[in-house]
């Protein structure tokens, strides 16, 4: 296994293990919470293991307690909602849209490793993956309906869970256990934290045994058959509906307090 090519106050870390990049979000003292350089680092990371031949499966993993707490409000209160309706609608599209989506549209395989929180933007970021691999005290929870948003940038939670627990966890924000994800089919595999992270990478190595060239049709014919069912399309429009809630009033001062109590509960 190489060394991590990065210094612990950097956002980011990336290692290889054979035919496996496991990519750390590493900002473990703030539960992972994405900020710009996060994201934008880890948008190159995973640029990096599409373009290297000799990775063909790639993990995605947080430092800490916590795979993410979402979005970075502290940063986000520093200006964001003095943007126009043009410039809040840019930075999502790059930052949390798209950056998920290339994700999800990724030509390896992508192994989410969560344990403990994954909130919001977290969950986004787990739901983008090919699969979830979960401690025994990881959790999922997308609250946002609650403080005036319809959901997350990339509004998973159907194709991922079904219609009616989607709904339920939307309308309620209550957390998924792992082990309520792995009974609806969300979380592929459950193991005692101690082991996560050795299981994690287990699964990516058998996973890579597979021809890279058959891995990657595999995925997108899996993909393709959720394009035709509607998941682009709707996922396009869910983007958008998501950002008329940043036009209310309600969504920006209840939900302040509302993303300041959750991030508190997670931390």
């Amino acid at each position: 296994m190489s060394v991590h090519e990065a210094t612990s106050a950097q956002p980011i870390l990336y290692e290889e293990d054979g035919h496996v990049a496991r990519i750390w979000m590493n900002r473990p003292d703030q539960a992972n919470s994405q900020n710009n350089d996060l994201l934008d680092q880890l948008d190159a990371a995973m640029k990096r293991a599409a373009t290297d031949d000799n990775i063909h499966v790639v993990i995605l993993a947080g430092k800490g307690k916590h795979f993410s707490a979402g979005h970075d409000h502290k940063e986000l209160a520093q200006g964001y909602h003095d943007f126009t309706t043009e410039q809040r609608y840019r930075y999502e599209e790059v930052r949390y849209y798209g950056y998920a989506m290339a994700i999800r549209d990724f030509p390896k395989p992508v192994i989410a490793q969560v344990q403990g929180g994954a909130i919001a933007g977290g969950f986004m970021l787990a739901g983008v993956c090919d699969l979830i691999v979960a401690s025994e005290d990881a959790y999922f929870a997308d609250p946002v309906a609650h403080f005036g948003a319809p959901g997350i940038e990339v509004q998973v939670h159907p194709w991922v869970l079904g219609v009616q627990l989607a709904k339920d966890l939307l309308f309620t924000g209550r957390r998924l256990s792992a082990a309520e994800g792995l009974q609806c089919g969300f979380v592929s595999r459950v193991f005692p934290r101690a082991e996560l992270e050795k299981s994690a990478m287990e699964l990516a190595q058998r996973i890579a045994q597979a021809p890279p060239f058959s891995l990657k049709l595999t995925k997108r014919t899996i993909n393709r058959a959720q394009d035709i069912m509607g998941f682009r399309t709707a996922s396009d429009a869910t983007f958008d509906t998501h950002h008329l809630a940043h036009a209310v009033d309600w969504g920006h001062a209840q939900g302040g307090d509302a993303i300041k109590a959750m991030k508190a509960k997670v931390g």
